[in-house]
């Protein structure tokens, strides 16, 4: 019996604002691929696990019939919610609720993606239920970004690291309200795919350039898990006016710009 660990609620605590103002946005290209790769026309209905804040929920609706947002964190959805509104999105159902725990019983979609949250969930069990959720040309796509700034070889990420390691200190901080520790998957995400049911997969990659300012990579950071609002606490308007003038010794134009490349691993359930 596959044993599911418990949900941190404090995983993102106050960082749902930030996530939908200042996590990078997947461009155009993203979804245009993603309709040629699943040949999308529109029809059946969509399932985005670990939805946050809509990213991917919000530009994808309009390639189908039904959409389904599903994220275990409230105030992500709340979010995500007002987004979908700003843009007279209609079709989508927001649904507080884990990837582990969702029943195949709910209905069958034609896709399913996955983004920023594969890493938090337990991923065999999570695409055994998958595979049962799709239809039977349904498939996945797990749609990975690559900007974390804790390894990063940029020079003005390095600097931005050392500032909130200055402030939280040295261990990269998850969850548990602030005394969790990052631990690096050990097994990829292609890895855990290949040992599932699924009977084929392939991948794709796009880059696009990512511009920043001081003021929205603060954003950025107060969107992490790591980088949390609270976890700065009383000391936040030290920490903001330090991380300011390092990134300008860095920068002094405060203006940054990277190529981030983006990863969709495909999978079908019969192909």
């Amino acid at each position: 019996m596959t044993t599911i660990p418990a949900y941190d609620p404090t995983l993102f605590t106050g960082a749902a604002w930030y996530y939908a103002q200042y996590r990078p946005k997947y461009p155009p290209i993203v979804f245009d691929l993603l309709t040629e790769i699943f040949h999308l026309d529109g029809k059946g209905k969509l399932l985005d696990l670990g939805c946050g804040a809509g990213l991917i929920t919000i530009p994808l609706r309009d390639r189908f019939e039904e959409v389904i947002g599903l994220d275990p964190d409230p105030e992500m959805l709340q979010v995500a919610q007002q987004q979908a509104t700003a843009v007279g999105a209609t079709n989508i159902s927001w649904v507080q609720y884990r990837a582990e725990n969702i029943s195949p019983d709910v209905d069958k979609f034609r896709l399913v993606t996955i983004g920023r949250a594969f890493h938090w969930m337990q991923r065999d069990f999570v695409l055994q239920r998958v595979y049962n959720l799709l239809t039977d040309n349904g498939g996945l796509a797990i749609i990975q970004t690559h900007e974390d700034p804790w390894n990063s070889d940029h020079p003005w990420k390095k600097t931005a690291i050392a500032v909130v390691k200055r402030w939280l200190g040295e261990q990269r901080r998850t969850g548990e309200g602030g005394k969790g520790v990052w631990k690096p998957l050990q097994i990829s995400h292609e890895e855990i795919l290949a040992q599932s049911a699924f009977s084929s997969q392939a991948k794709y990659e796009v880059k696009y350039q990512q511009s920043w300012t001081v003021d929205t990579y603060l954003g950025y950071l107060y969107s992490t898990a790591f980088c949390l609002p609270s976890y700065v606490g009383e000391n936040r308007e030290r920490f903001e006016a330090d991380l300011k003038e390092s990134l300008l010794a860095v920068e002094p134009s405060g203006s940054f710009i990277e190529e981030l490349p983006i990863t969709i691993i495909a999978a079908w359930k019969n192909q």
